[in-house]
């Protein structure tokens, strides 16, 4: 009897958990995905200002540990009545095969391919800004900074134009936004006055945002913190700031003007990718496209039926529980993951039927990091939230233990030993 086949789409935080947990013996497992790697999205920052190796920020797909197949491809639709996805491959090339597409039939499908950054239709965004949502985007944030301290050390480089090319923006008051400009801010008051004594100096970072305020996810008290933290590292804070349009140079802001910067991170909001806003299944209404599923996250046919595909499922960023909105966050993804991964495992064939229990998500306290060892954490019921370097040691275990490798775990606590001792090596990786 040959196995049941599951096919899933997408290789980031939930797809790469159920690669990673199904049973080989019970299912025949497929991954589709354009990226062959999974990132660790919460150590992308720490990875782009040195405080380890790119390689331990991702883990890729394919390994003899792991067996499921993997397909680099990018699906285009679903055909639910024949059970199939169209997928092209995921190749800028121009050879042939990378321009034909194919089908694949699935027993059980899985739709999780994510979210892609948001430009909110900004002119000159997409052309000009740095995201980070993977390696990829954590090793160009550290090429682009490098760059522009070698320009700036020039001779012929005025000073006026060493605090424009050294001027970092990041759009984004959110956790990603905060972090990154927490590390950023370390990595210039410790190893880049060391590397660049004469130019280190004019580095600055601003955050920009549409809010009244960063970090809204947290309490008043909390994300006022953390502002006059920042604030006191001299690091600009831009609230009610709408951004109406970028070049290769300057970002504009509605009554403030243009505002140059060498470095544009955007890290604000996502979009749908074209496959969930194409798809005819019943989806959210209002503020980002995500797939609507029951609580045992099984997709809904249509907007006006309460009738669900029995063996499509749907979790991660692109999709939401109908009547129970959670965030899109890792945490999230993973425990939706882990409710399919028993589900699947505990009832092996292509007759399985849902677990009586329906998803239910244990919520984990928030924690950010705000540089200078200090961080803040979010209270939970009684409990109120907590600041200092605590909340740091507890930001930092916690960004560890989202790594599923122990080897990869070890060396990170190595390289953080290694860098107290001896200060980072960034120059060199």
């Amino acid at each position: 009897m040959s196995q049941p086949r599951i096919v899933i789409v997408g290789s980031g935080w939930a797809g790469f958990y159920l690669a990673d947990y199904l049973s080989s013996t019970l299912y025949s497992v497929t991954v589709v995905s354009p990226r062959r790697t999974s990132a660790y999205t919460p150590l992308l920052a720490s990875a782009a200002c040195g405080l380890f190796n790119f390689y331990l920020a991702e883990e890729p797909v394919r390994s003899k540990t792991r067996k499921c197949k993997f397909i680099k491809a990018n699906v285009l639709g679903v055909d639910f009545a024949s059970t199939r996805v169209r997928c092209a491959p995921a190749f800028e090339d121009n050879d042939p095969i990378s321009n034909e597409s194919f089908d694949l039939e699935y027993d059980y499908l899985v739709l999780a391919p994510g979210c892609m950054p948001n430009t909110f239709n900004t002119p000159g965004v997409a052309e000009n800004a740095l995201f980070m949502k993977n390696v990829s985007d954590a090793m160009a944030v550290r090429k682009l900074l490098f760059d522009l301290l070698e320009k700036a050390s020039l001779p012929n480089c005025p000073v006026k134009r060493k605090k424009e090319l050294l001027h970092v923006a990041i759009v984004g008051g959110g956790p990603t936004g905060v972090e990154i400009t927490a590390e950023l801010d370390d990595l210039a008051h410790k190893e880049l006055n060391d590397l660049y004594p004469e130019v280190a100096k004019y580095l600055t970072i601003s955050i920009y945002d549409v809010a009244p305020h960063i970090l809204g996810a947290y309490d008043q008290k909390l994300h006022e913190y953390a502002n006059d933290a920042l604030l006191k590292r001299d690091i600009g804070i831009e609230t009610n700031s709408r951004i109406e349009k970028v070049d290769g140079q300057a970002l504009y802001i509605k009554g403030k003007g243009r505002i140059p910067y060498g470095m544009l991170l955007w890290v604000t909001g996502n979009k749908a990718v074209p496959l969930i806003t194409d798809l005819d299944v019943r989806k959210t209404e209002k503020g980002l496209i995500r797939i609507l599923t029951d609580s045992h996250l099984r997709v809904f046919r249509s907007k006006d039926s309460d009738a669900i595909y029995d063996n499509v499922f749907a979790l991660g960023d692109a999709a939401d529980i109908d009547g129970s909105s959670l965030p899109t966050t890792a945490e999230v993804a993973v425990q939706k993951a882990k409710y399919l991964v028993n589900f699947f495992n505990a009832r092996a064939g292509a007759s399985a039927k849902p677990s009586s229990l329906p998803f239910t998500y244990r919520e984990k306290q928030l924690v950010s990091y705000i540089g200078s060892r200090d961080g803040i954490i979010a209270g939970r019921g009684d409990r109120e939230g907590w600041t200092g370097r605590s909340a740091w040691l507890a930001w930092r275990s916690g960004s560890v233990m989202w790594t599923r490798s122990w080897r990869n775990r070890i060396v990170i606590l190595l390289t953080w030993l290694i860098n107290i001792l001896f200060g980072k090596e960034i120059a060199k990786m």
